[in-house]
């Protein structure tokens, strides 16, 4: 199964949200995002489950990275992108918590298995240096 997820970010930090209690994987962390369904490119799915999710709009940019993870319930290639949020205010629905954290500060969450590795590719990719 594909699931896409955002990299939304503010201020040069990166949002993550926590799974709600009831939700699968319940207390992780994450970054947004959810399942492409059949004829859905990335894109599309991604923006349409912020919208469900978060009730934000924006639109999809650059590919940060991809990791194949099984869980019990199956395995997700877990895909993540940038994500320009452009207009809603943020709503949790299948989250219960949210937080705006700093580049540094991703290697120390507790977030589920398949986002851990795209963490740090993320955290990398904001702390480059340009030559």
């Amino acid at each position: 199964m594909t699931v896409v997820a955002a990299a939304v970010e503010r201020d040069g930090r990166v949002l993550v949200v926590r799974r709600a209690p009831g939700q699968k994987m319940e207390g992780k962390w994450e970054f947004p995002g959810g399942k492409v369904e059949p004829g859905e490119g990335d894109g599309a799915a991604l923006e349409r489950e912020l919208m469900e999710e978060l009730g934000i709009r924006g639109v999809t940019g650059g590919f940060v990275g991809e990791n194949s993870f099984s869980y019990d319930f199956g395995t997700i290639n877990l895909k993540l992108y940038r994500f320009e949020w452009r207009s809603g205010e943020i709503t949790l629905s299948v989250h219960d918590r949210m937080a705006w954290l700093s580049p540094e500060a991703l290697p120390g969450v507790d977030f589920a298995p398949a986002d851990m590795p795209l963490a740090e590719r993320l955290r990398a990719r904001m702390t480059e240096t340009p030559c």
